[in-house]
């Protein structure tokens, strides 16, 4: 059995937890050690029993608690060279043992899993999504990407689940206090994706086996839920779905979400 849960996702931290029968891993730590603890206690892990931390790129809304977790639990961190080379005040904290590389568009395995980082338009050094295979099903992560691209969408393609990105709305983003340079770097090739992209996605990839999606990253300032939400709606409309024909869920940015049983038919587990 596979088990996905966003502990916490959103323009001020992310972190995200998957397992399966033999492995636990986590996705970035961009949240205070505290509330990671905290966020798989409430979902009843214990933190010693992390296999490993994965991340996605350096900036600190994914890395802010990296080095410590690290050190003070003993937990192996996979990044690939240059975003260990952009987080070195987190890589200082790492024992040398804990510090693991890993290629984009290179498969690697941890327990379980299968895991192929695939490259994501961001501007950070060298940032990746994630999909995983496991037990015969395969699911994706895919959030910080400025615009959708054909490689990231082939290395999507055939994820029964998957956690994508639903940052702004284009019109609520024009109408924040964020400076304009800001605004321009959100909207930017390299920036996040909009509710508006996110929806056109998963139509897509709903053509490819697409069965479950929660929409992550949300904004703060720029985004709601319930907007998030509907905007995705209207986008499948366009493509004659319903709500009816996929599982669609908004991960929360303070507190851990629902629990997800990643199988052909999701489940979900009030966590």
């Amino acid at each position: 059995m596979i088990k996905f849960c966003s502990l916490y996702s959103g323009s001020t931290g992310n972190s995200l937890f998957v397992e399966s029968n033999n492995s636990k891993i986590l996705i970035d730590s961009g949240v205070s050690s505290k509330k990671v603890v905290d966020g798989l206690n409430s979902i009843g892990v214990d933190i010693n029993s992390i296999d490993a931390i994965l991340v996605t790129h350096e900036h600190s809304d994914h890395v802010q608690s990296l080095g410590t977790i690290s050190k003070k639990f003993d937990i192996p961190v996979y990044a690939n060279e240059k975003t260990w080379d952009a987080m070195k005040n987190q890589k200082d904290k790492i024992c040398d043992n804990n510090i693991k590389f890993f290629n984009n568009n290179e498969d690697f395995e941890i327990g379980d899993f299968i895991i192929h980082p695939f490259d994501i338009p961001h501007d950070a050094a060298n940032p990746c999504g994630f999909s995983f295979l496991c037990e015969n099903e395969k699911f994706s992560i895919a959030t910080d990407l400025g615009h959708m691209t054909n490689k990231v969408m082939s290395c999507i393609e055939g994820s029964k689940f998957l956690m994508l990105e639903a940052n702004y709305d284009p019109e609520v983003l024009k109408c924040s206090r964020y400076p304009y340079i800001l605004k321009t770097r959100i909207a930017g090739p390299n920036g996040h994706l909009s509710n508006n992209l996110a929806g056109k996605a998963i139509c897509h990839l709903m053509n490819c086996g697409l069965e479950n999606v929660v929409l992550g990253h949300l904004s703060k300032e720029n985004n709601f839920p319930e907007l998030a939400y509907n905007t995705v709606m209207e986008e499948l409309a366009v493509c004659n779905y319903t709500k009816d024909d996929i599982g669609l869920y908004v991960a929360s940015r303070d507190c851990p979400s629902d629990i997800l049983e990643v199988t052909s038919s999701v489940q979900v587990q009030a966590s």
